[in-house]
């Protein structure tokens, strides 16, 4: 694996291995009667960037988590969230511009890894990290470990699997007697679709956005890296080829019958504009589809404000997109990653400072109910009618799920949740291709073409706002001219080698 160094000096796994020894930074001051001195000990201060809304009140949990972590660890942060339309945005500009910072949620995993912009971990996995190396599933950690055998990151420990599953209003499934698993399918909604339009004129029957699902996953394909490059392999076949997945028949089908949902008016008009959003509350919305774990339809009806109820239609596949999905990553250039590495094992193992990134400040954001489950709170005079709430972490970008407090309130977690998660952990089935990851950093100029292309055609096409007889040639004659055919050879020569390394 190639690495590129951005910025500053790159800290070697062994310089990391030293700094982790040493005590945490403090400074020499006399004493009273100024002949010995003493040390003052001062928090070390770490800039953290995450994906999320700022919240109101962040300021106000952000001083509480350091008020904690300072007399824990004797280091603080300086807790920054970015819109979810900004942060990939802004995770570029900082990485290329070298601006100072420790630890952020890393999107694009392993292509910022191949850039050298993430600190090399495994040393520090062995020493201060060794809690929270213990406390995550060895899963997660097989699948970030890159192809040069390093750890650059530290995932979510939280289902395995993250399956698409359809969702819809448990009033209208029990009013009409559905059986959602008989559901799995696009074509088989048909007659569904049709019956809720006539019947039910105040539900939208099917909510899409320009981001879409993966409904190629229906059919048993996985992306080989992620959507804006439209490569795909057949998740349980291990000699399955490298396609572009525009130029199949599977794909055909899945854009020819969203095409048929749109004109029949069953897909919202807007699909092809609309940005990725969990529903508002109240929003009426017979059919959705949404990636998800176990009980997932608990935080969905929450979202909705009435119960839903959801059924998954991917396989239970444990895939390197879905172990890579939440990660915590420390700058390569970090002024201080010994620290940073303290306060991520803190993260992972230590339920007071899990619970508080997660939920706020008890009796401030949250309330426990008799059986210890968490009440969330709403601010100002709307309350949660309007979604007005104080501070909201986002689950999955933050460390270790096992530790959380459950939800109580009107649509409770079980009080088992997560061992019910360690039951679905335990049953899931490792893709073929699972810990396979591309090196495609010689290829950046065609990775930009394809994706200027898939941004200008994908929503139509995967909303069934365009027609597919016209538009569909176009994309994939225009992919080809960005370069499509160059990258699928280089993956496919990548994947070869792989499966050479990595026989059963």
């Amino acid at each position: 694996m190639r690495h590129r160094r951005i910025g500053g000096p790159f800290f070697k796994t062994a310089m990391l291995a030293a700094l982790l020894a040493l005590p945490l930074s403090g400074c020499m001051t006399r004493s009273a009667g100024g002949d010995q001195p003493e040390r003052e000990s001062r928090p070390v201060n770490l800039i953290y960037y995450t994906i999320g809304n700022p919240d109101p009140d962040l300021k106000q949990v952000n001083d509480k988590i350091n008020e904690v972590t300072a007399k824990k660890i004797g280091v603080t942060i300086t807790y920054i969230k970015v819109g979810w339309q900004e942060y990939n945005d802004r995770l570029q500009t900082l990485i290329s511009t070298g601006s100072p910072f420790d630890i952020a949620f890393a999107t694009n995993y392993a292509a910022f890894v191949q850039r050298g912009a993430w600190l090399k971990l495994d040393e520090a996995l062995a020493g201060p990290g060794r809690e929270m190396y213990e406390a995550i599933d060895p899963v997660l950690w097989e699948g970030v470990r890159m192809e040069d055998g390093g750890i650059y990151g530290v995932p979510t420990n939280k289902e395995l699997a993250v399956r698409m599953q359809w969702m819809y209003p448990e009033s209208l499934v029990r009013k009409y007697g559905i059986d959602i698993a008989k559901y799995d399918t696009l074509e088989s909604l048909a007659p569904l679709l049709e019956m809720i339009s006539d019947k039910e004129p105040g539900y939208q029957p099917m909510e899409l956005d320009k981001d879409s699902q993966n409904f190629f996953a229906l059919d048993g394909y996985e992306y080989v890296t992620d959507k804006p490059l439209p490569l795909m392999v057949r998740s349980l076949d291990p000699q399955a080829p490298v396609v572009g997945i525009f130029e199949t028949e599977e794909a055909r089908r899945v854009l020819d019958t969203l095409r048929g949902y749109y004109l029949k008016g069953y897909i919202n008009e807007d699909a092809a504009l609309r940005e990725g959003q969990n529903l508002k509350r109240g929003d009426r919305v017979f059919w959705k589809p949404a990636g998800g774990g176990p009980l997932a339809e608990n935080s969905w009806s929450k979202d909705r404000g009435y119960e839903v109820v959801a059924h998954p239609v991917s396989p239970p596949l444990i895939t390197t997109e879905s172990v890579r999905g939440g990660i915590m990553a420390v700058n390569a250039n970090s002024a201080h990653p010994a620290e940073s590495v303290k306060f991520l094992n803190l993260l992972n193992t230590d339920p007071e400072v899990r619970n508080l990134f997660n939920y706020g400040i008890e009796g401030v954001h949250y309330t426990l109910d008799a059986n210890g489950q968490v009440l969330p709170k709403s601010s100002g005079d709307g309350g949660e009618q309007d979604g007005t709430v104080g501070y909201e972490g986002v689950q999955y970008t933050q460390g270790n799920w096992f530790i959380l407090k459950t939800l109580g309130g009107e649509y409770p977690d079980p009080l088992d949740k997560w061992d019910q998660y360690r039951a679905a952990n335990a049953g899931y089935v490792k893709s073929r291709l699972f810990g396979f990851t591309p090196d495609l950093a010689g290829m950046s100029v065609q990775l930009d073409n394809i994706r200027t292309v898939w941004e200008k055609y994908y929503p139509g096409l995967m909303t069934g706002s365009v027609d597919v007889d016209a538009v569909l040639p176009k994309f994939n004659a225009e992919l080809r001219q960005a370069g499509l055919d160059e990258v699928r050879a280089e993956v496919q020569g990548q994947l070869d080698a792989w499966r050479g390394r990595h026989k059963p």
